[in-house]
C-alpha cells in the first residue's frame, strides 16, 4: 500500500487530467492519478502534425486490433488509442467540435437528468479560450485552447466553396448547437504547439502537494469491501501496488479499459464474469454493450497541381521549408495537422432533420490516418456517418489485464448505417465534381470510376473503411430500469458506492462530431458532482478557469 487518497483517478487521459485538476484545486482533497504509459515527453506529441508519428507508436500508442469483424469482411480493424499523459488527447487529429444540441438534449430525454444541451453548455463554455472571442455559446477564460487555423489553402477554399454551390451554408464556428455547414475546423493548438489535456489541465496542477501522478501505472484491478470500491491495485516496474482510495475510485481508462478493468474487478455480465473464475460484485449486463464508434471512408484524388502536403512531404526541401515555417514562426503544415476543411451535412436529407454526416477534408493522401503518403499529389475527403445504429461489445478475455480486450465493433450492421454510408460516398462525389474544386481533381484513386452501384460503392466501404477512433458507450449512462445502464446520472457506478466512470464510455449514444471536447465537458460536469456530493450535496464552488502564466 503506497499511500491513501481521497480520489483515486485511473487514467490520465482527456477526462483524467482534468478531474485531477478540478479535484485537486484548493487542497482540500488530495488526488492520486494513475497512468499506465509514460510522461508526454516525445516531441512529436506536441508539434500538431506529429500524430503521423505517434499514430503506430509502440510506446506512446496501446495499438489495440478489433476482432475479424465479419460486415467488413472479416477484417481486424486497427484502433489506436493514447497511452501517455493525455491519453488520446495527445494524440489525435486535434478537431474542436462539440456535437449538435440535438445529441445531448436526447441523453436528457432517456431520462439523465442535467445532461440536456443547455445544462451542458455552461461547462463547454468554461472549459474553453475560444479564438474567435466570446459569444453566447462560446468561452475565452478557459484552459482548452480553441484555435483558427489563420492560413488558408487553395485547396480546402476549394472544397468550401464547392461544397456551397451544393446548397452547404458556409460557417465559421462547428460548435454553437447548429454545425450544419462547411469551412475551417478550429484545432486544440496553442501557439503552434497541440493543446492536450496533459497541458491544459495536467501541468499547472503538477506542484500542488496534494495531487500525486504515478506513470508506468497499469492498473489491473478495483478493490472492493463488499460492493464499496476502496482503492486501486496497479503494476510498475514489476511490483504490484496498492493504493487507497478514502472517498472514490473513478475510472477514466476509456470506452475499451474501463469495461475492461470493471469486468477484471467483478463488475459486468455474470456469465462473462464466471467464464472466467472472476467473483461477481455487481452483476452489470450493459459493461462492455452498447459499443459504439465512427466509421470513416476515404475517398482518395490526384490533385493536378503540386500544392498538396504530398507534395511537401515527398523532397528534403519541402520538408526543410515545413519544419522552418514552424520552427521560426510557429505556423505551416507543422502547426496545423493533417484535417482543416470540415463539413457537417444530409447525406439523407429526407430522413435525417440534422446533420448525419461529417467531412473531414486533408491536404494529403495515404492508405490510412498516419500511413505514408502517396507518390502523387493528393487530397482525401474522408466522410463518416455521425449517429450510428450499430453496436458492438468490449469483453476480456482473460484475467490478465495486460491481455488486450476482445473488440468486436459490429460495423454497418444495420440498414440505416449502410444507406447513409453509401450516400455520404456519393455526396463527395458530388462535391468533388463541382467547380472551383473540380478543376483541380485529376482522378479518383479510390473507390475509382468502376464503382458506380450502391453494392459495389458498400463493398468499398466494408473494403477499406476504417475507425475515426471515437469509441463510446461501453458503460452507459441510463436510468435505474434500463437494463444495460452501467452509471447514473451522476456518473456512479450502479450496484457499487464510491465508484464512477468518467470517460466515453458513458455516452448513451454517440454525439454527432469528434468526441475530445464533449468528453473535457463530462469531466468539468462531472467534477462539480463530485466537489458537491463531498460537500453533502451543497453545490460546488464555480472554479475560476482562469490559469496563470504558468500554465503556458
Amino acid at each position: 500500500m503506497t499511500g491513501s487518497y481521497d480520489y483515486v483517478v485511473v487514467g490520465a487521459g482527456s477526462a483524467g487530467c482534468v478531474l485531477a485538476n478540478r479535484l485537486s484545486d484548493g487542497g482540500r482533497y488530495s488526488v492520486c492519478l494513475l497512468e499506465a504509459g509514460p510522461a508526454d515527453r516525445f516531441i512529436w506529441i506536441h508539434i500538431p502534425i506529429g500524430y503521423g508519428k505517434t499514430m503506430f507508436h509502440p510506446v506512446y500508442n496501446w495499438g489495440f486490433y478489433t476482432d475479424p469483424d465479419p460486415n467488413m469482411h472479416d477484417r481486424r480493424l486497427y484502433w489506436p488509442r493514447g497511452r501517455t499523459l493525455g491519453g488520446s488527447s495527445s494524440i489525435n487529429g486535434l478537431i474542436y467540435v462539440r456535437g449538435q444540441k440535438e445529441d445531448y438534449d436526447q441523453w436528457a430525454a432517456f431520462g439523465n437528468r442535467g445532461w440536456s444541451w443547455n445544462d451542458c453548455l455552461p461547462y463547454f463554455r468554461r472549459l474553453e479560450h475560444n479564438e474567435l472571442g466570446a459569444g453566447p455559446t462560446r468561452g475565452t477564460d478557459g484552459p482548452l485552447w480553441a484555435s483558427t487555423i489563420k492560413q488558408r489553402h487553395e485547396l480546402v477554399d476549394a472544397f468550401i466553396a464547392a461544397s456551397g454551390t451544393l446548397g452547404v451554408p458556409h460557417v465559421d464556428d462547428f460548435n454553437t448547437g447548429d454545425q450544419e455547414g462547411v469551412g475551417y475546423y478550429q484545432l486544440t493548438t496553442r501557439g503552434g504547439f497541440r493543446c492536450s489535456t496533459a497541458v491544459a489541465y495536467l501541468k499547472p496542477a503538477r506542484r500542488r502537494p496534494n495531487l500525486h501522478v504515478e506513470t508506468d501505472a497499469h492498473a489491473t484491478k478495483i478493490l472492493f469491501d463488499g460492493t464499496r470500491a476502496t482503492g486501486v491495485r496497479y503494476t510498475q516496474h514489476d511490483r504490484i501496488v496498492d493504493v487507497r482510495a478514502n472517498r472514490e475510485v473513478i475510472l477514466t481508462a476509456g470506452a475499451l479499459q474501463t469495461p475492461q478493468l470493471l469486468q477484471l474487478s467483478g463488475v459486468g455480465p455474470q456469465a462473462l464474469l464466471r467464464e472466467h473464475g472472476i467473483p461477481v460484485v455487481a452483476d452489470r449486463a450493459g459493461v462492455g454493450e452498447n459499443l459504439q464508434d465512427h466509421l470513416q471512408v476515404r475517398l482518395i484524388y490526384e490533385v493536378t497541381k503540386p500544392i498538396t502536403t504530398n507534395d511537401q512531404l515527398r523532397t528534403w526541401t519541402g520538408r526543410a521549408k515545413m519544419g522552418l515555417q514552424w520552427a521560426l514562426f510557429r505556423n505551416g503544415p507543422l502547426a496545423i495537422g493533417i484535417n482543416q476543411g470540415g463539413m457537417f451535412c444530409r447525406a439523407l436529407p429526407d430522413e435525417s432533420p440534422t446533420p448525419d454526416v461529417q467531412f473531414h477534408f486533408s491536404t494529403l493522401s495515404a492508405d490510412s490516418a498516419g500511413g505514408d503518403v502517396h507518390p502523387f499529389s493528393g487530397c482525401t475527403y474522408s466522410v463518416c456517418q455521425l449517429r450510428p445504429e450499430s453496436r458492438g461489445t468490449v469483453r476480456i478475455r482473460s484475467t490478465d489485464a495486460r491481455e488486450a480486450p476482445s473488440i468486436q465493433p459490429n460495423y454497418l450492421a444495420t440498414d440505416l448505417d449502410r444507406r447513409t454510408t453509401v450516400a455520404g460516398v456519393r455526396f463527395a462525389r458530388r462535391v468533388a465534381a463541382a467547380e472551383p474544386i473540380a478543376s483541380l481533381m485529376k482522378r479518383e484513386v479510390r473507390p475509382g470510376a468502376d464503382a458506380q452501384t450502391d453494392g459495389e460503392l458498400l463493398d468499398f466501404c466494408r473494403e477499406y473503411g476504417q475507425t475515426i477512433f471515437h469509441p463510446s458507450g461501453t458503460a452507459k449512462m441510463g436510468v435505474a430500469g434500463d437494463p444495460l445502464a452501467v452509471v447514473d446520472e451522476r456518473l456512479r457506478v450502479y450496484g457499487t458506492q464510491g465508484l464512477r466512470v468518467v470517460d466515453c464510455s458513458i455516452m448513451p449514444t454517440l454525439v454527432s462530431g469528434n468526441t475530445n471536447v464533449p468528453i473535457v465537458m463530462v469531466a468539468e460536469k462531472a467534477s462539480d458532482m463530485i466537489l458537491a456530493d463531498a460537500r453533502g450535496g451543497e453545490p460546488a464552488l464555480r472554479i475560476d478557469s482562469r490559469f496563470t502564466a504558468e500554465a503556458a
